[in-house]
C-alpha cells in the first residue's frame, strides 16, 4: 500500500470522526496530517483548538492551522481566519485584515462571508460606509433587495 493511500484513509477516517463529534479520534488522525500540511486536515484540527473541543481551547494552535489553510486557498478557512481577526480571536482584532480574508473567502460564493461585507459596509465597520457596495455583497450573497 503507497503511503499516499493510508493519508488518503487517515484523512477520510479523520473527517469522518470529526464529522460524528468524535473529535479525539478525529485530533488523532487528523493532526499528522495537518503538520504534513494537508488543507482538509488543517481547517479541522484548527476547528478543534478554537473551540476546545479536545480540551481546553489552544488559541496559538487554532490560529496556526487556520492562517495555513486559508493561505492555501481553503474557502472556508479563510471565513474562519476572517472572524478571527473580526473578533480578535488568538489574533489582533484587524477589521481591514477581516474584510481582507473575507473577501478572498467570497471569492469562493460563501454566503457567510458576502453577508459580513455587506454589514461590514453597511456600519462604516473598518471601510467607508458604502450602502450600494453594501446590497452588491447581499445580492450576491443571494439575498433579495
Amino acid at each position: 500500500m503507497s503511503n499516499d493511500h493510508n493519508s488518503d484513509m487517515e484523512l477520510s477516517s479523520g473527517i469522518a470522526a470529526f464529522e460524528g463529534k468524535h473529535f479525539g479520534t478525529a485530533m488523532q488522525l487528523l493532526s499528522p496530517l495537518a503538520e504534513q500540511g494537508n488543507v482538509e486536515a488543517q481547517y479541522r484540527v484548527a476547528i478543534m483548538h478554537q473551540g476546545g473541543l479536545i480540551g481546553t481551547p489552544n488559541m496559538p494552535e487554532a490560529v496556526k492551522f487556520m492562517r495555513a489553510a486559508a493561505e492555501a486557498g481553503h474557502g472556508m478557512a479563510q471565513h474562519g481566519y476572517a472572524v478571527m481577526f473580526l473578533e480578535g480571536e488568538g489574533v489582533e482584532k484587524d477589521a481591514q485584515k477581516a474584510i481582507e480574508w473575507f473577501e478572498k473567502a467570497a471569492a469562493h460564493g460563501l454566503q457567510g462571508s458576502l453577508t459580513t461585507l455587506g454589514m461590514m459596509y453597511q456600519d462604516g465597520y473598518g471601510v467607508e460606509k458604502d450602502e450600494a457596495k453594501a446590497m452588491e455583497y447581499y445580492k450576491r450573497a443571494g439575498f433579495e433587495m
